[in-house]
């Protein structure tokens, strides 16, 4: 529960949906927050739908944030990965405590990319505060004295779907169709193992971008005719639920990530869902899996088919594995975590 008697605003960026078919990892983290903080708004570009029970107040640019702002009269305000407006707002609502929230590296960020500018947030704001211990080394970078606080996304288990009593053989990737991402190391790796794992199938779910809108880029193009040569099933950008149900089924998850990971959301999801969980470890996804994964090589995709045929092929290890991914994911729970984000308010 929210700490008594403050009011939240938490502002999401303006390309992010806030709806259960096209939302993305921010909004998701933002909704189980927002649902355990009593009277919260939530703040962001127009919508034609958002997620039901919960006050969305649209907004665009920084002159209607403000004024939604002081009709709204918030004690804290929580800025999502906008550096510049979170600062912006810390100077223009003297009184009130504005945090900024990082869920990507704060030195790819405008307004973060120079020591100055990362002092300078430090200096004006309640708050600034990165998703993992990986974000926040990024954010030291250069600095010296006191950084960045850490609060890991959250995962609400209650709400995911049932898991399944016998998990199919399936073999499953779940995420954004882009060269960071690393599908293609997937595809390979299903191309090498799934000849040697007789009853096996592999399924391929995400798009270019969240959401029913995703565009049909080359990159996904020829990622999709990659998968069909290979036997793997490609089915295209789902909403967050069907994803869900997908991975309360798998037997595997696959989170083959060539780039440093800012936490790695799908592995937790993949954790909490009773899979076992292949990854790489890329940057956050290490503080996310703990010792509760079989890692592999950004990039390589034999390790990738090696490990994917013992784990097939180890009925034991498998579920072993997948308990220890249950456990390591009780550790995000949305409950301890809003506790820990009230201390912070």
């Amino acid at each position: 529960m929210a700490a008594a008697g403050v009011r939240v605003a938490m502002i999401l960026p303006a390309r992010e949906h806030f709806a259960p078919h096209a939302a993305g990892a921010i909004s998701l983290v933002v909704r189980r927050f927002c649902a355990l903080t009593p009277g919260a708004v939530v703040m962001g570009t127009p919508r034609p739908q958002t997620f039901d029970g919960i006050d969305y107040r649209p907004v665009h640019g920084f002159m209607s944030t403000l004024r939604a702002l002081r009709r709204v009269a918030p004690d804290a305000v929580e800025v999502h990965q906008q550096p510049r407006l979170a600062m912006m707002l810390a100077l223009a609502l003297p009184g009130c405590s504005v945090s900024l929230f990082l869920h990507n590296d704060p030195l790819t960020m405008r307004g973060l990319k120079t020591r100055f500018g990362r002092r300078l947030a430090l200096a004006l704001l309640h708050n600034v505060v990165c998703v993992s211990e990986f974000l926040a080394g990024r954010y030291r970078t250069g600095l010296s004295g006191a950084g960045p606080a850490v609060l890991p996304n959250p995962l609400s288990i209650a709400e995911l779907p049932p898991r399944a009593a016998q998990r199919r053989k399936t073999v499953l990737f779940v995420g954004r169709i882009t060269e960071d991402k690393a599908p293609d190391v997937f595809i390979a790796a299903c191309a090498q193992a799934l000849p040697q794992l007789p009853g096996w199938t592999a399924r391929m779910i995400g798009g270019d971008r969240f959401g029913p809108d995703s565009p049909e880029t080359a990159y996904v193009t020829s990622m999709r005719d990659a998968a069909a040569r290979a036997g793997v099933a490609f089915e295209g950008p789902r909403p967050h639920a069907e994803v869900l149900a997908a991975m309360a089924e798998a037997a595997i998850v696959v989170v083959p990530s060539r780039w440093d990971e800012p936490f790695g959301l799908t592995a937790l999801e993949a954790l909490a869902s009773g899979a076992a969980l292949i990854t790489t470890g890329q940057g956050g996804l290490r503080e996310v899996a703990g010792a509760a994964a079989r890692f592999v090589p950004p990039g390589d995709a034999l390790a990738t088919a090696a490990a994917l045929i013992s784990l097939a092929t180890d009925d034991a290890g498998r579920a072993a594995l997948a308990e220890a991914g249950l456990a390591q994911a009780a550790r995000f729970e949305t409950a301890s975590l809003a506790d820990q984000l009230n201390a912070l308010r």
